[in-house]
């Protein structure tokens, strides 16, 4: 599990270098329904579902529906938006039972390892995790 852990954290590192900002995403995709995904809560703002490579026994993902490239371009206006993932990424992990707590991350830019670029809250829990992270 470790070894396949750090070969998929590896093979992220090597995606975001690669990534480019502009254009449709994945989470685009999503967001539309032309891709399928485990949507575990969704409303008129936002988005969350399980992440297809997680990284822990509980690894889902909030996006707005709004599509901000990453966190340094959301805006003042963002304001309204922002507040609401994170209180959607708190409502899913109590749903997703992380009640022995849970890591709330987001990958910004090619240094932090972002590999798409529509900002995406990482919530990940479910097991011990450790620190400091990468």
């Amino acid at each position: 599990y470790i070894t396949n852990n750090l070969r998929s954290m590896s093979d992220e590192v090597e995606k975001a270098q690669a990534a480019q900002a502009g254009g449709d995403t994945i989470f685009g995709k999503i967001i539309r329904k032309e891709i399928p995904a485990n949507i575990i809560f969704e409303d008129d703002t936002c988005m969350a579902f399980h992440d297809v490579a997680p990284q822990a026994p509980v690894h889902f993902l909030v996006i707005p529906k709004k599509p901000i490239e990453s966190l340094n371009k959301a805006e003042d206006a963002d304001t309204p938006i922002m507040g609401h993932l994170l209180n959607v990424a708190r409502k899913c992990a109590d749903e997703q039972k992380l009640e022995e707590g849970y890591r709330v991350v987001i990958n910004n830019g090619k240094h932090g390892a972002q590999s798409v670029y529509h900002l995406h809250i990482h919530v990940l829990g479910g097991r011990q995790l450790s620190w400091p992270p990468g």
